[in-house]
């Protein structure tokens, strides 16, 4: 792991890694360089087979204060960190393995953006959340809304953009924008635990619920229903499931997702 400038560190363990975004001298707020180079590291994630669960979070006591204010000065700097962030944030959406935001702190604008487009949001307690264009006078992309709209609902979406104000960790959780909230010193512990239950699980099933999740407001695909019956027949992970419970044993799960 490096830590020479703003930006996105890597670390891995166990088939579990870590992307901490660093910047701290700016909150951890995201340059265009790296909203830039976000979709590249997770491709090469994605096909590495080695990697199971991908854990996005903050350096020190703050995910993300959002995009760097210097890259919003002019017309054409502000068009080209906005789809930069967009086309980050739908990387990271359709990532094709587990991920998992650890929030501290501050998780305002670009970086309430990112932990949406996990699958789950853990927070310490005193994390704070915004989604904060009205202050800029910004036009929040469709697909951001949308995102916001399915995980936290219309009314909270709604406040939270009309209003560009920070809600506490209590509401987050409430509104369904956090999935827990954990004491400071217990959350790296509580993700590192949920990330190694994600990793002894079916990779055959998580693959298949994202990808469902990820079109559930879109008419059934009886395709894709079809290529995952495909690939459930083929796998060999449910006739490892029943036997693994009928032995009383852990599973030995053996499908993974083709290398592009």
């Amino acid at each position: 792991m490096s830590t020479s400038g703003p930006g996105l560190l890597v670390s891995a363990a166990d088939g579990t890694v870590t992307v901490t975004i660093s910047n701290p001298a700016r909150r951890n707020a995201m340059t265009t360089a790296m909203w830039q180079s976000l979709p590249g590291l997770l491709h090469g994630l994605a096909v590495d087979p080695a990697v199971r669960v991908l854990i996005l979070t903050g350096a020190g006591d703050t995910f993300c204060a959002g995009a760097d204010i210097t890259d919003l000065a002019d017309p054409v700097s502000s068009s080209g960190a906005q789809s930069a962030a967009m086309a980050a944030e739908e990387a990271l959406a359709a990532f094709p393995k587990p991920t998992i935001a650890a929030v501290r702190g501050y998780c305002v604008g670009g970086g309430c953006q990112l932990a949406v487009a996990c699958d789950l949001r853990f927070a310490a307690r005193g994390a704070r959340f915004g989604v904060t264009p009205a202050r800029l006078g910004i036009v929040y992309g469709a697909a951001s809304t949308r995102r916001l709209v399915r995980l936290a609902g219309p009314g909270t979406a709604k406040h939270l953009l009309f209003s560009a104000e920070l809600i506490d960790d209590e509401r987050a959780l409430r509104t369904g924008l956090v999935d827990e909230v954990l004491p400071e010193d217990e959350l790296d512990k509580r993700v590192m635990d949920f990330a190694g239950v994600l990793r002894s699980r079916s990779q055959l099933t998580q693959a298949a619920a994202k990808e469902f999740a990820a079109t559930a407001d879109a008419p059934a695909d009886p395709a894709r229903a079809a290529h995952w019956a495909r690939q459930a027949a083929l796998s060999g992970d449910t006739a490892e499931g029943v036997a693994a419970f009928l032995e009383r044993r852990e599973p030995r799960f053996t499908w993974a997702p083709a290398a592009d």
